[in-house]
């Protein structure tokens, strides 16, 4: 007897029908972004000039590239999708800065108006002010993902890969400014010492800061527990602002005081961050030999390919080999099976805590299973 369909079931939805509403939505932040990058260049050019903008913003994206591949290098399992990662770099580069820009001088001129003194008003800024606006300004890219893409925002990991996008992009531009200020006024050897101290002494200071953030939000996902799940975003967001607000006041009162912040706060809170992502990809590492061993009792992974799949040093070797071997090719097909690997086994793990319906895991799974089938045809490999 065939079953009965269900009386509420919705109507369905053709597929790609909200298609152009999405165009049409990314369109229009498209416009929106623009408009800002345009406002934010005008405005930094205003204060250096065209050519020192210029030089400022050469030498500020000049090591973009390495910082952003070592921020990436954290999501070992599951690297995020590039579309979200590029649009948390813009978010911070272009709406972060704008928004930051015109509150923190908002914030200025009126401490200057209340106590009539530029020292205060700098102060203000500088250490109240730029934490608290900032750190919200970047965070709100986070909270955005967090709600809006749960199936790739699972936890600690990714909530530091994000942080790290969106800082970066938002350091990069504010370097538009310091460097290009930097030129105007005091020429190559101002230029030179600020690329030092900003460039090279402290390039990750901004995505440290977010980090805590993106911790506190990753904490949340992947926990359990219903206290954990509210008081870790707001204590994530509040070491961010806190963080910040004694880097911006140890530069405010002098290089020593800094130099004391940098290296009895920054670099032992960096040590966190770094231990924490240890620790997440350890619990991501256990959840892959969890949730792969069905696979293996199914016949459908072999007992090595299991024992390298739930290892990050071992899937190194193995891409390596396959690189070496076999070409690029192979090896990209070698990347893609084991993020496919690590897929199956987070979206089992959302099963199990209910984030994801039982009907549509089984439909996503089915998926997976067949690209990985697909992409293991394309390389072979020996046991490393």
């Amino acid at each position: 007897m065939p079953p009965t369909p269900l009386r509420s079931s919705p109507p369905s939805v053709p597929p790609g029908a909200n298609r152009p509403v999405v165009a049409g939505c990314l369109g229009c932040f498209g416009l929106f972004l623009a408009v800002m990058a345009v406002a934010l260049l005008f405005l930094i050019g205003s204060d250096t000039g065209p050519a020192a903008l210029a030089a400022g913003m050469l030498l500020a994206c000049l090591p973009v590239p390495v910082y952003l591949s070592l921020a990436l290098w954290l999501d070992r399992y599951e690297p995020e999708p590039p579309s979200l990662l590029f649009g948390a770099f813009l978010w911070g580069a272009v709406v972060a800065v704008f928004f930051s820009f015109l509150l923190n001088t908002l914030n200025s001129l009126l401490a200057h108006a209340a106590t009539g003194s530029v020292e205060v008003a700098h102060l203000v800024g500088a250490v109240v002010s730029a934490p608290l606006v900032e750190e919200s300004a970047k965070g709100l890219a986070l909270l955005i993902l967090f709600l809006w893409k749960r199936e790739e925002f699972e936890g600690v990991v990714d909530g530091v890969v994000y942080a790290c996008m969106v800082a970066l992009g938002f350091a990069m531009t504010e370097n538009f400014q310091y460097y290009g200020k930097a030129l105007a006024q005091g020429g190559a050897f101002e230029l030179t010492v600020t690329f030092v101290l900003r460039g090279i002494l402290s390039p990750f200071s901004h995505p440290l800061f977010t980090s805590f953030t993106g911790i506190g939000l990753g904490l949340a996902r992947q926990s359990d527990h219903p206290l954990l799940k509210v008081l870790a975003p707001p204590s994530g967001l509040g070491l961010a602002v806190a963080l910040h607000a004694l880097w911006n006041g140890s530069a405010s009162v002098h290089i020593g005081a800094w130099l004391g912040a940098y290296i009895l706060v920054m670099i032992p809170a960096g040590g966190v961050v770094l231990g924490v992502v240890v620790l997440s990809l350890r619990h991501e590492s256990s959840l892959l030999q969890l949730h792969l061993w069905p696979e293996v009792q199914a016949g459908r992974l072999t007992q090595a390919e299991y024992a390298w799949l739930h290892s990050i040093s071992r899937r190194l070797k193995v891409a390596f080999s396959v690189f070496i071997s076999q070409g690029p090719a192979a090896w990209l097909a070698c990347e893609r099976y084991s993020n496919l690997a690590s897929e199956l086994s987070f979206l089992r793990h959302r099963t199990r805590r209910g984030l994801t319906s039982p009907e549509r895991s089984v439909l996503l799974e089915g998926q997976i299973k067949q690209r990985m089938a697909l992409e293991r045809q394309r390389f072979q490999w020996g046991i490393v």
